[in-house]
């Protein structure tokens, strides 16, 4: 007598749904990166996504206690399952422990008495300063930066770095003079899609010039420390970049240090 050994209906669903899921995850991504779709309808796809993920890795740790009773067919199938449900709910656990990780800020900024100017139009809540002292613990050195560099330089090198991380730049105001103000005003694109303005000053003084930042998301809900993240980067890249080009930089000779000029010949060799 032939013996039929069946497929697990748990493994089966894990694989489909998995299947499913995992388009349902990437693809949106890629459209709300290219705005062809709104944030809040990406937020809500992707909430889709998550729940067939999760629904996912549930039938196939099922399956897989099913199977070990049962003996049916299915360990692949199940297995897949997993393996679909679990990688597209690691997205969804990263920006969860970034979420715990770092305060709700809708703005961090380097200058808050005197916040730089966006363009984008985006309300912006007053920041208690219970949250103030939250963002700057989580972002330390998201400060203001002094360099003995004149303004119009600074300004240049600013805006290569702004370039080298291709945002997409807005305003592009540069510094008269060395003692003037300049700012460039961008926006940068998280990885998910999601959109933040980007507004550096760079303001000139007698000792050379200052350099402040913010950013602000442009959907309005938690940045996950995107914004914060992003500043602390770029003044790091900053610091470096003014380090090696002061050290590159010739030095001038001081006053004690500069060579006489040579004697004239004498008149008795000038006639030799």
């Amino acid at each position: 007598m032939r013996i039929l050994i069946r497929t697990s209906k748990w493994a089966i669903w894990a694989r489909r749904l998995g299947s499913l899921a995992l388009p349902v995850t990437i693809v949106p991504v890629f459209l709300h990166r290219e705005q062809m779709i709104a944030s809040g309808d990406f937020v809500v796809t992707e909430a889709v996504a998550a729940g067939l993920a999760a629904l996912a890795v549930f039938l196939a740790l099922g399956a897989f206690a099913r199977l070990w009773v049962t003996g049916d067919r299915g360990w692949g199938r199940a297995a897949s399952g997993l393996l679909f449900g679990i990688a597209c709910l690691l997205p969804f656990a990263w920006l969860g422990y970034q979420a715990v990780r770092y305060p709700m800020a809708n703005e961090v900024t380097t200058d808050i008495a005197e916040p730089l100017a966006l363009t984008s139009g985006v309300s912006v809540a007053p920041t208690s300063a219970a949250l103030r002292d939250r963002i700057a613990e989580a972002f330390p050195n998201a400060r203001t930066r002094s360099y003995p560099v004149d303004a119009t330089d600074m300004f240049t090198i600013v805006d290569n770095l702004v370039s080298e991380r291709g945002w997409d730049v807005r305003i592009q105001r540069a510094p008269p003079t060395a003692l003037d103000t300049g700012q460039i005003n961008a926006i940068a694109m998280t990885l998910f899609g999601w959109r933040d303005e980007v507004a550096i000053r760079v303001a000139g003084t007698a000792q050379g010039s200052t350099i402040d930042m913010r950013s602000v998301p442009l959907g309005g809900f938690h940045d996950f420390g995107e914004n914060g993240r992003r500043i602390e980067e770029f003044l790091l890249a900053l610091d470096q970049k003014i380090t090696l080009t002061l050290r590159d930089a010739p030095q001038a000779p001081a006053a004690g240090e500069t060579e006489p000029p040579p004697a004239p010949p004498d008149e008795g060799d000038a006639g030799q």
